[in-house]
């Protein structure tokens, strides 16, 4: 059951998601399919199992009844981007993208998405439990489908969306860590005339250079020594490619800051963050537009945008959810093209961040756990905070949409429950450096003692 996710499915290939249990989640989720339409459209990252999990999530859909169009080798961008399009005249009723996005290399999943909408939380571990039950369910090979050609119909529209970047004078250097985002930004970069640098754009999904994930300091060594030379600014992506970092020579603009810089071309913006998401994102775009703090979680913030009818959604690590001009989906080469659409029209990044409130912030910093004992260590740690020790910081106020968020006089520090791995999910902030340790430092005796509540 560990393989049914919150946000996905997701598990190491063979291990856990072998050719039975691939074969009746293809065969199940048609079920769901079939109460609206018919027709799935299936895309897979560049893992050397990915394929293998299309031929068997194929027969199920067969099995159930739905018609299949394969895309092949592509970025869950395009994957998403098929809900939108006809092709040959049918629109897809629903989308699974194969990917272990930026996990290591055993590892496989599927990202859902039936009816423009994502499929996930208690529908995936509905799911799951309906699946345990039926694990005596043969199903036969069948792989027959239709093949698609979403990726030039992707790499056409962005072209046309922004053509008028033609000229783009500031060259750049962008890492695709051997993932995805190879088989799109290349041809689009190309295309649209762009001054620019690929690194590891080959897709191979052993990640040989480095892992594909951009929140992780150690893996953006590459770009920051191209970012010593000629290149102004740099991107990089995770293995699927709904995930961005960017950054210039002096800084790396996290997800919700470049929130702010987006926000600020909008008119009277709605946007929605995530819980980690920094004080000073909500505080300015509070100004001059409406912004919501929700759970994290790409599905979240998707249900979350349709919910209020964002302009935007953003996440910290990199996931930018663009509703405006767009269809409401992370898109890391989409949110590529927005930047520099920015810089184009004379934004000066390093000037505009280094005017914002300063604060202080950590990084995530995870604690480990159990899957079993990380939400429950939460329920304890909301009760001790109705009751904290005397020496505690002043609690202002707490924000329990996903874990807790507490706010205290000059800074706030969250504690959540990570839903797709077994860790606590701890962040910090502050107008004062040392006011953001102790913060840091109470939080973390306070978990401690909910570790030893029985104790």
């Amino acid at each position: 059951m560990n393989i049914y996710r919150e946000y996905d499915i997701r598990g190491i290939y063979e291990k856990e998601l072998n050719e039975k249990t691939t074969k009746l989640i293809g065969y199940f989720l048609g079920l769901h399919v079939k109460k609206i339409g018919s027709i799935v459209a299936l895309g897979y990252d560049a893992r050397d199992h990915s394929p293998k999990l299309c031929d068997y999530l194929t027969s199920g859909f067969n099995k159930a009844g739905c018609k299949v169009l394969n895309m092949g080798l592509t970025a869950t961008p395009v994957n998403y981007f098929t809900n939108y399009n006809e092709f040959d005249g049918v629109t897809q009723d629903a989308s699974v993208m194969i990917t272990g996005s930026h996990n290591p290399s055993e590892y496989n999943g599927f990202k859902i998405t039936i009816d423009k909408k994502p499929f996930f939380g208690e529908d995936i571990y509905a799911l799951g439990r309906v699946i345990a039950k039926n694990l005596d369910f043969h199903i036969e090979d069948n792989t027959t489908c239709k093949t698609i050609n979403a990726k030039d119909r992707y790499i056409d529209f962005l072209v046309k969306e922004f053509e008028h970047l033609k000229g783009f004078d500031k060259s750049f250097v962008y890492d695709c860590g051997n993932g995805v985002a190879g088989v799109v930004a290349p041809q689009i970069f190309k295309r649209l005339g762009f001054t620019c640098k690929g690194l590891f754009v080959e897709p191979d999904g052993t990640f040989p250079n480095h892992h594909p994930d951009p929140t992780v300091e150690k893996n953006l060594i590459d770009i920051k020594k191209e970012l010593e030379g000629e290149f102004k600014y740099g991107f990089a992506y995770d293995g699927d490619a709904d995930r961005i970092a960017f950054l210039t020579k002096k800084n790396s603009v996290k997800g919700d800051i470049l929130a702010i810089l987006f926000s600020e071309t909008m008119k009277n913006p709605v946007v929605v963050g995530e819980v980690k998401c920094s004080q000073v994102m909500y505080d300015t775009i509070n100004e001059y537009g409406t912004a919501y703090m929700y759970k994290t979680g790409h599905s979240n913030i998707k249900t979350k945008i349709i919910e209020v009818n964002a302009d935007l959604g953003a996440e910290v690590s990199g996931h930018l959810f663009f509703n405006d001009r767009y269809f409401g989906y992370d898109d890391a080469i989409y949110a590529t093209l927005r930047i520099i659409e920015l810089i184009k029209n004379g934004l000066h990044v390093d000037k505009r961040v280094e005017e914002l409130p300063k604060v202080y912030s950590t990084e995530e910093i995870k604690i480990e756990t159990t899957d079993e004992e990380k939400f429950i260590l939460i329920d304890r740690l909301k009760k001790l905070l109705q009751n904290p020790p005397k020496n505690f910081p002043h609690i202002k106020k707490i924000i329990d949409v996903d874990g807790v968020r507490v706010i205290f006089n000059d800074g706030w520090g969250l504690v959540r429950a990570s839903n797709t791995t077994p860790v606590l999910v701890t962040r910090f902030e502050s107008t004062c450096k040392i006011k953001m340790k102790e913060y840091e430092k109470n939080l973390n005796r306070l978990i401690l003692k909910a570790k030893n509540y029985d104790k």
